[in-house]
């Protein structure tokens, strides 16, 4: 890949045509100046980050930012949009990590910030009726105050919208309880492509799902209906130790599929085990654990606060010895001790969820070995840690990313032992389980790597992900669980939904027949594969 460094920034905004916009919103809420356009550049998929880093910020200027109030403004923005023939994106908090808010040079980004109200909670039915632009942690804090809780706890709650997870399909860190974001919602209020406002009901469920996880390619969600419940008052969390990750698997499988429910359950490959007892006070003397401690600066783990404080001053030599050689890295991984730890939790109220917790952990002892309650309480204090310690990683000149994939149990960790070896040539790769439901698991997939210069970094970030996807589909499992979709698996979709095409172009000429709701998301241009569905701006000829 050859970067153009000559590259115009986008076209300057027509204020013609921005014009008509300033009247719908007023004219402080249609941003166009140069820091606000790079604002909403891009939302938090690596490879822009990785673009920033090297000093590229204009990669998907969008002409202009709109900040809407209200669904009738939304509305006439639409209306705006079809005359102008002008993409419209919408962007919530920009948590994501899959490019969905990337817009074109002459699109227009639509900021939701502005539906931040939780408009009322029925305490009878337990229901929730809210707009979707509010922060996740604002809106679980009031409703807790109120005695009640979603139960929607994704790692990315301090900065991303309700908005968000619906348009993605969400996970939150207890869905084997609450369930995804998907069986949580029960109707939405949505503006369409048209201008068309509606709200879905009981009636249109199939209506209802569509919309969830199309990640504003039909239409705008403006306000939801959401079930809770109340909130919990125990806590009952444990540690466990397997031999090694089949036989941590199958208690999984045995567990879920007994009807039990923990809120958390969550499984550590051998790498990340060893760091997540260490931290915990567990881990054993030996080869492996100085292994360890060698290395977990240097690498981004779901465990706790896992990235030193220094980790910025690290010189680039010493990363590109490490890192620069993943599969000597992979290999010394592979030769560690196979021990793997099984973090699980259970959240609720009185002697049911007391009794629930009790059996389960009879269950895991009979398997493994019973660390205690040290290492579920301490997972349970730094379980949003990881979300804020991967900036440091991009300064000290290395690429991290995370993969979240899914399959059925008799599948699991054959798709893990093939997604290793697909990457383990490229980057350092370590992964934990989690989402587990009665047919199947999702497999966190976390990898960092390093490359000099920007054109390297980009070559194997690209190939990662092709190499990494491309062994997913092959195992026959699904590319996509709770991120989304977005750019940056969009060319993966035709193989997660064969024959779906049909479907999407059906939804897309009834709700949005202009085509200009976030065109190349989900479902990429036709004929388009793999990570050719990426933006190629950058690419000199």
């Amino acid at each position: 890949m050859k970067i153009n460094q000559e590259i115009p920034p986008s076209p300057t905004p027509n204020m013609t045509d921005l014009k008509t916009l300033k009247k719908i919103v007023g004219d402080a809420s249609v941003l166009t100046t140069m820091p606000d356009r790079i604002a909403y550049n891009a939302d938090c998929w690596p490879r822009n980050l990785i673009l920033s880093r090297g000093q590229i910020l204009h990669s998907n200027l969008p002409m202009a930012i709109v900040q809407p109030r209200t669904e009738k403004e939304i509305s006439k923005i639409v209306k705006w949009a079809i005359k102008n023939q002008t993409p419209l994106v919408p962007f919530g908090a920009g948590s994501g990590v899959c490019g969905g808010t990337l817009s074109e040079p002459h699109g227009v980004v639509v900021d939701m910030k502005h539906f931040n109200q939780l408009l009322s909670i029925d305490a009878h039915s337990y229901r929730l009726h809210s707009q979707v632009g509010v922060i996740g942690m604002n809106l679980e804090t009031e409703l807790q105050r109120q005695g009640f809780t979603l139960g929607h706890f994704p790692s990315s709650l301090y900065c991303s919208t309700l908005g968000g997870y619906l348009a993605g399909r969400s996970a939150g860190q207890f869905s084997t309880r609450y369930g995804k974001i998907e069986d949580m919602v029960e109707s939405i209020r949505v503006v369409t492509g048209e201008g068309e406002v509606f709200t879905t009901g009981n009636d249109s469920i199939d209506v209802l799902q569509s919309f969830v996880g199309s990640e504003g390619t039909l239409g705008f969600i403006t306000e939801a209906t959401m079930r809770i419940e109340p909130k919990a008052t125990e806590q009952h969390y444990r540690g466990f130790e397997f031999d090694n990750i089949a036989a941590a698997i199958e208690a999984m499988r045995v567990l879920i599929q007994s009807g039990l429910r923990p809120a958390v359950l969550r499984l550590y490959d051998e790498f990340d085990s060893l760091i997540a007892k260490r931290k915990a006070g567990k881990s054993k003397s030996g080869m492996a654990t100085k292994l360890v401690e060698k290395f977990e600066h240097l690498l981004p783990t779901q465990s706790a606060s896992h990235i030193r404080d220094n980790v910025t001053a690290i010189s680039k030599a010493v990363m590109g010895r490490v890192l620069g050689a993943p599969l000597i890295l992979n290999t010394l991984v592979d030769a560690l001790p196979a021990e793997c730890l099984l973090i699980i939790g259970f959240e609720g109220d009185g002697r049911i969820v007391e009794q629930e917790a009790k059996e389960t952990f009879d269950l895991l002892g009979r398997r493994g070995i019973d660390l205690g309650s040290g290492p579920g309480f301490h997972w349970l204090e730094h379980r949003m840690d990881v979300s804020f310690k991967q900036s440091a990683m991009y300064v000290a000149g290395t690429y991290v990313d995370t993969m979240e994939v899914s399959t059925s149990w008799s599948m699991l960790e054959s798709l893990y032992r093939n997604v290793r070896k697909a990457v383990s040539s490229q980057v350092f790769i370590m992964a934990h389980f989690s989402h587990a439901y009665e047919h199947g698991c999702s497999i966190y997939f976390t990898f960092v790597g390093y490359e000099e210069g920007l054109e390297k970094t980009l070559d194997a970030y690209s190939k990662t992900w092709d190499l990494a996807l491309n062994a997913v589909q092959k195992s026959g499992a699904s590319v996509a669980h709770h991120h989304g979709v977005g750019v940056s698996k969009s060319g993966f979709t035709q193989y997660d939904h064969k024959g779906g095409r049909p479907y999407f172009n059906v939804l897309k000429s009834t709700f949005d027949p202009h085509q200009i709701l976030n065109p190349g998301k989900v479902w990429p241009k036709a004929g388009v594969k793999g990570v050719d569905a990426w933006p190629n701006w950058e690419v000199s000829p």
